[in-house]
């Protein structure tokens, strides 16, 4: 029997449009045979299968170098399980000129670059001290991280070429990492269950119908009401996910991440009052004990919070994990690249590029040529 670990609610108050949702499941029908969404299945051989994992499992202090989707979808894994890691992950994950990480620790290095060129990732890898214990995953051709690594002779994880960084967090980038974190790959695999039920897949096709709609409706802010602070993370991930799919021509949606109750003390003002350009979705995780004080504060604020948007009739969906494990994090993250591969499809827009931030590379190295 199929179990279901997220509750979603879609946007009330909304027309279904019906000629959407069956061209959306008819195109969802036919993306699910892609290399990069069957890369969400359990089926899905990681590159890493061969590799003996138990002497990277000994390091208890990991340094995760990676840009974007090389080390977002990770930090989100970390972040969403909290002290359950007994192990100490950084991420150098920007350019900070002040810190010199794990200088004194014996730390394994995650070098993580899909092209294998990425210039912040390459030139933080170099400043660094501690260079000892090195592990890379990068494309297999000719690149800088790849003739690195070979030259400090550390072992290379192929990156699938076919696989997209901010698409990447169910295969080698995001489930290797799961691995030396103490946690099941095996669980986070939830996609091969949800194709199959006409609860989820109904449901995502309506989520992503509603979208459309508001969007049309000139509704372009996609505002997160966070109630669990350890999801932040998560959705900078959701964030880059959906401003580098559908940021293009013209057309897009702006992630806002706001964390509740606490913004309803900064932001919430104008969510009520302000510019009726934005749609909301609730988030939580049902984890923190029913009978606990802050748990009941925290409880009765996301629900006048509700009944105030009602009243307002602001556009809100609600999704909420049932516990915090493997299953319902791989089943919220399958659900949200799944929405915006067919948001995606539904603006004709290709979700899987991103060629205006192209531009700024070109231009970096050309300036760096002159340094």
């Amino acid at each position: 029997m199929f179990k279901y670990i997220v509750d979603y609610k879609n946007f009330l108050h909304l027309k279904k449009n019906k000629n959407l949702e069956i061209k959306l499941l008819k195109k969802l029908n036919f993306n699910l045979h892609k290399k990069i969404i069957q890369s969400f299945s359990e089926k899905y051989e990681y590159a890493f299968k061969n590799i003996n994992l138990k002497k990277y499992k000994y390091f208890k202090n990991i340094n995760i170098i990676g840009m974007g989707g090389s080390s977002l979808g990770i930090k989100a894994i970390y972040s969403f399980f909290g002290p359950k890691i007994k192990k100490k992950f950084t991420f150098i994950d920007n350019i900070n000129l002040k810190k010199n990480y794990n200088k004194n620790l014996k730390v394994l290095n995650l070098v993580i670059s899909k092209s294998g060129n990425t210039l912040e990732t390459i030139s933080n890898f170099k400043c660094l001290k501690n260079k000892k214990n090195n592990l890379f995953i990068c494309e297999n051709t000719n690149n800088q991280i790849r003739n690195l690594a070979k030259k400090l002779k550390s072992e290379i994880i192929d990156h699938r070429n076919y696989i997209g960084g901010r698409y990447s967090v169910l295969s080698e980038v995001g489930m290797l990492p799961a691995s030396l974190m103490g946690l099941s790959p095996k669980k986070f695999k939830r996609f091969d269950y949800l194709v199959k039920d006409k609860r989820f897949v109904n449901t995502l096709i309506s989520n992503v119908s509603s979208t459309v709609s508001l969007i049309k409706k000139k509704k372009f802010n996609s505002i997160i009401l966070n109630f669990d602070e350890n999801s932040e993370d998560l959705f900078k991930w959701y964030q880059q996910l959906i401003a580098e799919s559908l940021g293009k021509k013209s057309n897009g949606l702006l992630p806002v991440i706001s964390n509740l109750p606490r913004d309803n003390h900064s932001m919430m003002q104008l969510y009520l009052d302000g510019p009726r350009n934005n749609f909301y979705t609730f988030f939580d995780v049902l984890d923190s004990p029913k009978n606990s004080y802050l748990a009941k504060i925290k409880l009765a604020q996301k629900k006048a919070t509700k009944i105030v948007f009602k009243k307002k009739k602001l556009p809100f969906r609600c999704l909420n994990l049932r516990d915090r494990s493997e299953s319902s994090l791989g089943e919220i993250f399958t659900f949200f690249m799944l929405e915006t591969i067919l948001i995606g499809e539904a603006l004709n827009l290709n979700p899987f590029d991103q060629p205006a931030v192209e531009q700024i590379k070109i231009e970096t190295k050309k300036i760096i040529k002159y340094l």
